[in-house]
């Protein structure tokens, strides 16, 4: 296994995930593929694209969220062992392991709380709760994902 292969792994169902750590990890810290926002997330994190040119049947992205006072972002970024691993999809590109590091620094850093980044938060919340009450289909399928970690799984705060 080494940093950068997309792996399909078991958690309330078989999902795809990004390794993150180097080959000798015994254990690995990766992150889950999931569906593209269907609003404008800017300001609030970074999604990276990844699919079909990884190995993967669909497009998807890996999504950070950047730290505001007060409020836990969702992460997708997990701790799994060797056999947690089912199947190798395929690997990311050099390109795109760069852009996925660049998103890892990037939502490290604490940004500045705006009244323009609350109002655009709240945008969001409003949003995902509509669609949540309406029951809408073709929204974002792993929107729910990963609120409460899968049993056995650790997640790490972005």
């Amino acid at each position: 296994m080494r940093r950068g292969e997309v792996w399909w792994v078991q958690f309330d169902e078989r999902r795809p995930v990004v390794l993150l750590s180097e080959e000798d990890s015994s254990r690995f810290r990766a992150m889950q593929v999931v569906a593209p926002a269907d609003t404008d997330i800017s300001g609030l994190g970074i999604e990276v694209a990844v699919g079909v040119q990884a190995g993967l049947p669909f497009d998807g992205v890996l999504r950070f969220a950047f730290p505001w006072p007060g409020f836990t972002p969702c992460t997708w970024l997990t701790t799994l062992s060797q056999e947690d691993l089912i199947e190798r999809a395929g690997a990311v590109s050099a390109a795109t392991l760069s852009e996925i590091d660049d998103a890892l620094r990037a939502s490290e850093q604490r940004a500045q709380w705006t009244p323009a980044a609350a109002a655009r938060f709240s945008e969001i919340k409003n949003s995902l709760r509509r669609r949540t009450q309406t029951g809408a289909e073709g929204t974002d399928t792993h929107a729910g994902e990963n609120r409460s970690n899968p049993p056995g799984r650790r997640s790490e705060a972005l």
